[in-house]
């Protein structure tokens, strides 16, 4: 399931357009907006994709960490679980402390 950062609620991950709201997406599903926030921040080196514990196997394919220009899309094409794609990003910083 994508969320929108618009309105918060939830649509089906081939979904283009929330369902409610119809923004799109490709630019302000909750991890698309979580993605661009830590390519803007200098102190973010690296994005760690991560996957549910059970997640499927397209998922476990992309699981790891990618450089911050060119992580794999979200959600992760070909995901076949039943609740959909569940991966998110997680920021690797440069430094812990200013």
């Amino acid at each position: 399931m994508r969320t929108c950062s618009k309105c918060h609620n939830t649509s089906p991950d081939n979904a283009a357009k929330c369902v409610v709201c119809q923004a799109d997406l490709e630019e302000f599903s909750t991890t698309a907006v979580a993605l661009k926030k830590f390519q803007a921040n200098p102190r973010v080196k690296n994005i760690r994709l991560v996957v549910a514990t059970n997640c499927c196997p397209a998922c476990r394919e992309v699981e790891g960490t990618y450089d911050k220009a060119n992580p794999p899309r979200l959600p992760v094409e070909g995901c076949s679980h039943a609740l959909g794609c569940r991966c998110f990003y997680e920021p690797m910083l440069n430094d812990i402390y200013p």
